[in-house]
Formats: structure tokens, C-alpha cells, sequence
């Protein structure tokens, strides 16, 4: 089935699950809406989460995607549920894909949680790791300077370095071996992360897991793309077109790509 699979996160974040998709089904096309013009999510309340998601969705399925991936954690620790209840296609999100990854890796059930505000108050989480792993200790880390650090293109440079350096400063005395960052912009910052944490700790993102939920659930439903399916890639944006594109062309590595500004109602 050569339908598109849709993506929506708060904005380029989701890029990262992306580029999973794009790498484990080359096949598959992805329509992708980065709400660029609204974002951050992780400072707002849940309500205004939850309709921007809806209007995101609601984008998608007039565009007949056969498949949805909510591309950003705040979104998912609010929406998933209804969505899932409400659209006619199916709803994948990334925070138990990002759970279950932690504790196959975790050696000593220590794990800190790198997120936005919003899905570090929301417990999803935590709600997410105890059920795999009762044993599991938690340490939850807001980080709400890694969000617009991505979104405004300038995470690299000695300025990017010391803002993430000074964000996990509350890790310093702490004990853990894994860090899921629990938001779909932090990849982006993946290295600098890890220079921080250090070498004996693994830093990993949903997206690969994400990635794998999404093919399981494709071969599933007999919905898979032809093998010798062209994959036609869409991308949409509530703010810069050229912020975004320098970002995704960046990120991506997939040469020019079709981005197009689009507005939510």
C-alpha cells in the first residue's frame, strides 16, 4: 500500500524519527508537519497540546496517510490515547518505544529521563518504565533550553556546548548508566549530550525503536510499500520555510527536499 506514512512533532525534532523511518523502510513515503510556528510544547498546557496535535493529525488524514507517528513526547504523553481511539488509520507515539530501549540497555536499572517540562510533569515516562521494569530508578530532567537551541539552527559552537553543559549540571552527583532523551530535538544534540554524561554512560533516542514499532505494525496490517515503491517525501512547516530547510536538508541528508508552509486550523 503506497499510501504515506505521517509524521507530526512540535517542530524539526521529529526529523529524528524520521530519518529512522526513511533508513529501516526506504520504500515508504513520509508526509511530515513540524508545527514550527507554535513550538515549544513542553512550556504549554495540556489542552493546547492536544488541539495543536488534533489539527496536526486532522492535516494528515485529509492527505490520506495509511499511518500516524506522533514524532514528539509531549505530544504523545497527551494525545496518543485519543487519537488512537478517534482516527481511522493507526497511531503510533515514541515514549514506549524510548522505554522499552532504556531497559534493554540499562545494567544497573538507573536511568535519567532528559525532557521537556511538559512530559517530564506529565509521568509518562516513568508510568512507561516501571511497567517493563518495576526495579527501575528514575531520574527525571527538564531541559527547556534544548528545544528552541534546535529549533533556532545554532546547536553547534562553544555557545551550544556550554547551554547543555549548564542543563545537566543537576546530573553531576548523580548515579546512572542511561539517558533516554525523551524528546525527539535532543538527538540533534546527541554528542555534545554524551561529552557531558560521559563515555561509560549510553545515550539513546526512541527513534530507531519508533522506527521498528512502525514496520511491525505495517507488515501487520498487510500495508506495506511495494518493494519497488519511489518514495515521495513531503515536509510541512507553521513557520520558516528556511529555517526548516536548512535544518531538515542538514539532518536528513537527503538532498532537496519538498517543504511547503502550512497552516493548522
Amino acid at each position: 500500500m503506497n499510501a504515506p506514512i505521517g509524521v507530526i512533532d512540535s517542530g524539526v525534532g521529529g526529523l529524528t524519527v524520521a530519518k529512522e523511518i526513511m533508513k529501516l523502510l526506504p520504500n515508504e513515503t513520509i508526509y511530515y508537519i513540524g508545527d514550527t510556528a507554535r513550538c515549544p510544547y513542553g512550556p504549554r498546557t495540556k489542552q493546547e497540546v492536544r488541539n495543536f496535535t488534533w489539527q496536526m493529525a486532522k492535516a494528515l488524514e485529509k492527505m490520506n496517510v495509511k499511518m500516524l507517528v506522533i514524532a514528539c513526547n509531549t505530544a504523545t504523553a497527551v494525545a496518543l490515547e485519543s487519537l488512537q481511539r478517534n482516527m481511522p488509520f493507526p497511531v503510533l507515539g515514541v515514549i514506549n518505544a524510548g522505554a522499552r530501549a532504556a531497559v534493554k540497555k540499562t545494567k544497573r536499572h538507573e536511568v535519567v529521563v532528559l525532557a521537556t517540562e511538559g512530559t517530564i510533569k506529565s509521568g509518562a515516562y516513568e508510568k512507561a518504565l516501571l511497567a517493563l521494569s518495576t526495579s527501575t530508578q528514575i531520574i527525571p530532567l527538564a531541559c527547556p533550553t534544548f528545544v528552541p537551541l534546535v529549533e533556532s539552527g545554532e546547536y553547534k559552537g562553544d555557545f551550544a556546548d556550554q547551554l547543555i553543559a549548564d542543563g545537566l549540571k543537576p546530573l553531576q552527583k548523580k548515579s546512572f548508566d542511561t539517558v533516554i532523551l525523551g524528546c525527539t530535538h535532543y538527538p540533534i544534540l546527541q554528542k555534545q549530550i554524551e561529552a557531558v554524561v560521559g563515555e561509560n554512560v549510553f545515550v539513546l533516542s526512541s527513534a530507531e525503536e519508533t522506527a521498528k514499532d512502525v514496520q511491525d505494525m505495517l507488515a501487520y496490517n498487510g500495508t506495506l510499500a511495494d518493494v519497488h515503491a519511489k518514495p515521495a517525501h513531503q515536509f510541512f512547516a507553521t513557520g520558516s520555510v528556511p529555517i526548516f530547510r536548512s535544518i531538515a536538508e542538514s539532518w536528513l541528508e537527503q538532498g532537496t527536499l519538498a517543504i511547503q508552509r502550512i497552516t493548522l486550523k
